[in-house]
């Protein structure tokens, strides 16, 4: 018999979508003040340890046949959401495991927190990546975590960002665990058996995420919060929507769900939970919003194709130029959107 050759992941071309690795002031992390919540961290602490899915994430005898019977267009795009998933769950999982390494001889409790979320990082991940072996592929993690260049955000900035990014993946999972709930035909593979343990602990970590935002006042009051709580929703938001309707439009559908459809529940449920954190969320419920952020999509897949040219580096400057432009125009003019003040009493 002679063997399928495995196709490493990281030969894949990196766009602006793609998940990044970041790094951070672990001093400051180490020097916060936790006294005026000690009883919350040490709740949430008491959450990890409980681990409520250490036995959740093992493949079982499903996991084992032929995904030949998938169409070959199916498996590609499905290939691309296990590869990124799996990188942003390790980028996570390297991010965490840093800070409680760097932290936990001045701040035990909180160090211990982010080494327990590192820990079903690496789950999901290890997870995601067996999954890759299923179709063919292989995400060489030690590889990655040493050829990624790593980005700097300022630990509040980290804060935003991760409770974002946690309490989104936490809606895009249990959605999808929904949807083929109702409709068990369109489950093309175990993995989304898994989805409804994996979403609570998307949950968890961005409660996690909420606390150190609140445990200094000036993350979650006065304008300066207010204008880093857009800029970061924004951010977050506009990328999951570019992402999925750009690069992940055919993944859903595979799964019988309406991409945009999907993405818009995804993000409003997303920026309701948000004001638990923050001082301000976006107006999802004008409808501006969403024809501009529909407005970028073909300048998005007018890049990603330029990206993924022959083209000198020089040409492919200048060509994504205009379309680079008119997206900024569209994220100035979205930001500028008057926001929603979250009712007081509503930031714990």
């Amino acid at each position: 018999m002679v063997a399928t050759p495995v196709k490493p992941a990281t030969e894949r071309k990196e766009t602006i979508l793609t998940p990044r690795f970041y790094t951070t002031d672990f001093a400051a992390m180490a020097n916060m003040d936790i006294k005026g919540n000690q009883a919350d961290y040490e709740a949430i602490l008491q959450e990890f340890k409980a681990d409520y899915n250490r036995r959740h994430f093992v493949r079982d005898q499903e996991f084992e046949q032929s995904w030949a019977h998938l169409d070959e267009k199916t498996k590609e795009h499905f290939r691309f959401f296990l590869e990124s998933s799996c990188t942003s769950e390790f980028s996570g999982f390297l991010l965490y495991k840093e800070i409680a390494v760097r932290i936990k001889d001045k701040n035990p409790i909180v160090a211990e927190c982010f080494n327990l979320m590192s820990r079903d990082e690496a789950r999901h991940a290890g997870f995601l990546n067996k999954a890759m072996q299923d179709f063919d592929m292989v995400l060489d993690l030690s590889t990655l975590s040493k050829s990624k260049d790593y980005v700097y955000f300022a630990p509040k900035f980290i804060f935003y960002a991760t409770y974002l990014s946690e309490k989104i993946g936490y809606w895009r999972y249990i959605k999808i665990h929904q949807h083929l709930a109702a409709h068990p035909e369109n489950r093309i593979y175990p993995i989304f058996k898994f989805f409804e343990s994996w979403c609570q602990d998307e949950s968890r970590h961005g409660d996690f995420c909420n606390l150190l935002l609140r445990t200094d006042r000036k993350n979650v009051e006065g304008w300066q919060a207010k204008l880093w709580s857009r800029f970061f929703l924004l951010s977050v938001f506009a990328t999951m929507y570019l992402n999925d309707l750009c690069n992940r439009k055919e993944f859903y559908e595979a799964l019988g769900m309406n991409t945009e459809e999907y993405v818009v529940a995804v993000l409003k449920d997303t920026n309701r939970d948000s004001q638990k954190a923050f001082p301000v969320v976006l107006d999802l419920d004008n409808e501006e919003f969403w024809q501009r952020l529909r407005a970028c999509i073909p300048s998005m897949n007018a890049i990603n194709k330029i990206q993924s040219g022959d083209s000198p580096k020089l040409v492919k400057a200048l060509q994504k130029l205009p379309h680079q432009l008119f997206l900024g125009w569209q994220f100035l003019r979205l930001f500028l959107m008057k926001p929603v003040e979250c009712p007081k009493g509503v930031i714990l």
